[in-house]
């Protein structure tokens, strides 16, 4: 849980839950690190707003849009039914890509992109 905060202590991060229980089993420790890092406390609520409205996007001058040749949305969360990251098999991963795949398929307007997987994606890409 530690020891990648351990070996690279310029990371940032120094912490994981390997499953959900960790957050539990270890509160003592990721309430005060939540608490500190995010400004949570144990007994607040995260209330989730999934959709668009209300994301202000700033206006960028033209020349620095033109910098602009793509984007991404990473997913770093699990879904509900895996375990976290540190736990999960070669094959819950694919599971969880075919859903993001098929959620992402959905996008439009602006949101619509394509999908690359990693293994697999051509060096050109």
């Amino acid at each position: 849980m530690i020891f990648s905060g351990v070996k690279n202590q310029d990371s940032g991060i120094g912490l994981y839950a390997g499953s959900h229980d960790s957050y539990t089993k270890f509160d003592k420790l990721f309430d005060k690190v939540i608490q500190e890092y995010h400004g949570h406390g144990k007994d607040d609520k995260h209330v989730s707003d999934m959709t668009s409205e209300g994301l202000e996007n700033a206006e960028f001058a033209a020349e620095d849009a033109a910098m602009v040749n793509s984007t991404r949305i990473r997913v770093g969360r699990n879904l509900a039914g895996y375990p976290l990251g540190p736990g999960v098999s070669k094959e819950q991963r694919n599971e969880i890509m075919a859903k993001v795949v098929e959620a992402c398929e959905k996008f439009e307007g602006d949101l619509k992109g394509t999908f690359y997987p990693l293994k697999g994606m051509d060096k050109k890409v």
